[in-house]
């Protein structure tokens, strides 16, 4: 077989190789992807387009009801008011402790680093459960709290692992010997170099802590009490639980009202979904570009 042949042949079969990956990647795209058009288009459908099954890929009678609906529901901007306190105070301090956490783990001349780094990773695999987390957290006054949603989870291992792989394999520790001959103390070396040469990690566990803040509503059940203090998705929950939103403000006894309440009601739930989704979606293409960087030389290497 001459060379030619050989190429036409390789060629041949790169081309049954891409169009079977082709394909499974795009019935992967189907499968993922549809479920997440259908709660959109079906928000700005009609409530009975909906109930009839008839919006599959387009939205049918275009409508805002259920987002001016949404509108009358002050439970959504309070759990969403909280949800952004939580996310935004609860990132800011994880990736303090964390930082404050991986660092001297990753400094060679920190002598207890072994010893220390032995006793955190066992508590990835063990831990006291969760009615004693949940006698701790009563016993230091926290429960029914707004610490109670960022303090008892203020650190995560696998992220300060994350983080402290990163110092060890991207920082050069040539640059310590550089900065404290210039009269740089362990503050200022971590302040002014190493911080900023960790942008795209901290944007990764920033996000990663971010999201898991954002989407949290386990804590709010074991910690929370009142109801003003629930997060965003603890509302959104009671709310795909029941039926009271599009009832809440309703009262009447025509058969055709209820009906067409309890339709719109129905569409209530993907606007919620939709308006619960679209900041976390709107922060992802910024950090995007960091996540290849910041996780492959976090993780791999370490």
């Amino acid at each position: 077989m001459n060379v030619s042949e050989k190429k036409i042949k390789q060629s041949y079969s790169d081309k049954i190789f891409d169009i079977v990956n082709v394909t499974i990647m795009l019935v992967l795209l189907i499968i993922f992807a549809w479920p997440l058009w259908f709660v959109l288009i079906a928000s700005f459908s009609d409530p009975n387009e909906v109930w009839l099954g008839n919006v599959l890929l387009l939205p049918k009678k275009i409508t805002l009801n259920s987002y001016e609906k949404l509108l009358e529901y002050k439970s959504i901007w309070i759990g969403y008011a909280n949800t952004i306190f939580y996310t935004a105070v609860g990132t800011v301090m994880n990736l303090v402790m964390t930082i404050c956490c991986a660092y001297p783990l990753s400094q060679k001349d920190f002598r207890p680093r072994k010893v220390l780094l032995a006793f955190i990773m066992f508590t990835m695999y063990f831990s006291g459960g969760l009615i004693p987390k949940y006698l701790v957290v009563k016993d230091v006054g926290l429960l029914d709290t707004r610490w109670a949603m960022i303090i008892p989870g203020v650190l995560s291992v696998h992220n300060m692992l994350i983080m402290r792989s990163y110092f060890v394999n991207s920082i050069p520790s040539e640059l310590k010997e550089a900065a404290t001959l210039d009269g740089a103390n362990a503050a200022q070396y971590l302040i002014k170099v190493v911080l900023p040469l960790s942008k795209a990690s901290i944007a990764v566990v920033g996000l990663y802590y971010g999201v898991a803040h954002w989407n949290d509503y386990r804590s709010a059940l074991i910690y929370l009490y009142d109801e003003k203090l629930y997060p965003l998705q603890s509302v959104l929950r009671d709310l795909l639980m029941s039926s009271k939103l599009a009832l809440s403000n309703e009262t009447t006894e025509d058969p055709a009202m209820i009906e067409a309440l309890t339709k719109l009601e129905q569409t209530l739930k993907y606007s919620v979904i939709i308006v619960s989704s679209v900041p976390v979606l709107c922060i992802y293409p910024f950090i995007q570009k960091f996540f290849v960087k910041g996780v492959m030389v976090g993780s791999v290497k370490g």
